[in-house]
């Protein structure tokens, strides 16, 4: 058995894992620094090795077969060991760590805290790049598989060791455009029910804690759409009469620069806990205790900003 193995270029693993990840032959290429051909080749000799095709041409793109389907998590998790057992420790100063940290949340988070990550990231730890990932429509083990570092947002995640920080609660409020009759008179529940209302949901969920807490009124709401991302509601409110919900702290920036108002809920809503979460694999790296402080240290800055009274 060990001298039929011999000969398995490991090197492939690698070469396997960014093709079953970007699911493209030239951006896996690019990934790994390689040629198109170069990597072409190494596609050939996986398919070899594995006796399957392992990506399949379906229309303008290529889709994984159910085999590569099967092992992808198995890969990067042989992936993620193996630059585990031959990468550096890391340093203790963040000046000098080389690396990058991917990190998936859903783009309102994305939007309110990466952009202070990022300049705090590029002064602390210049050579760290921070990949940021979307949230996926339905529930993936991205922590446990070792595609992401670290997850940002409502963590829901069922998995029992992962390890999660609340990082602040937050009330929802709604959100309209300028000028919308709702910014004029009292806001009353019944007026609030009335409105067409838009939903941001990764699920595509029609329902909500709005609706139950209109429920308790005798009330229901008229929701016209649902939207995946929480710009695409942004952009959406600011040219319709449509009613979204916000954080009322993390969006506050973001909402005001689309010239959007923001009003009071008036329904007694349960308060959003936004935390972060990661695998405790990575519980006591140097590079990964660093990121969770940048993390901590990014949100007191957008909390203190929006808390700050504006200057008039």
């Amino acid at each position: 058995m060990i001298a039929r193995n011999a000969n398995i270029d490991l090197n492939l693993l690698t070469a396997l894992d960014a093709l079953l990840e970007e699911e493209s032959v030239t951006a896996a290429a690019d990934r790994l620094g390689l040629s198109g051909p170069a990597m072409s080749r190494a596609l050939g000799r996986i398919r070899r090795t594995l006796g399957d095709p392992v990506l399949v041409r379906a229309g303008r793109h290529m889709v994984p077969t159910p085999r590569a389907l099967e092992i992808r998590a198995r890969v990067r998790q042989v992936v993620e060991a193996a630059h585990g057992v031959l990468a550096p420790s890391a340093p203790a100063d963040p000046a000098d760590l080389s690396r990058v940290f991917t990190i998936t949340a859903n783009d309102l988070c994305v939007t309110a805290v990466g952009p202070r990550l990022v300049a705090r990231a590029a002064t602390e730890a210049p050579g760290v790049v921070l990949r940021f990932l979307g949230e996926s429509h339905v529930d993936v083990p991205v922590l446990r598989d070792g595609v992401a570092d670290l997850e940002l947002g409502v963590i829901d995640s069922l998995e029992p060791e992962i390890r999660t920080e609340e990082l602040f609660t937050e009330r929802g409020v709604a959100v309209v455009r300028e000028g919308h009759p709702l910014t004029t008179g009292k806001l009353t529940v019944r007026r609030y029910a009335d409105a067409p209302h838009l939903n941001f949901t990764r699920r595509g969920r029609l329902t909500g804690p709005i609706d139950a807490a209109l429920a308790a009124h005798g009330l229901r709401r008229r929701v016209i759409a649902t939207v995946p991302t929480f710009a695409a509601s942004l952009m959406m409110i600011r040219d319709s009469d449509a009613v979204g919900l916000a954080n009322e702290r993390t969006a506050a920036s973001t909402v005001r620069a689309l010239g959007l108002r923001t009003l009071p809920v008036p329904l007694d809503l349960p308060a959003m806990s936004m935390a972060m979460a990661w695998h405790p694999r990575q519980e006591a790296d140097a590079g990964h205790i660093w990121l969770r402080g940048l993390v901590r240290r990014a949100i007191a800055e957008v909390i203190g900003a929006a808390s700050a009274p504006e200057r008039s």
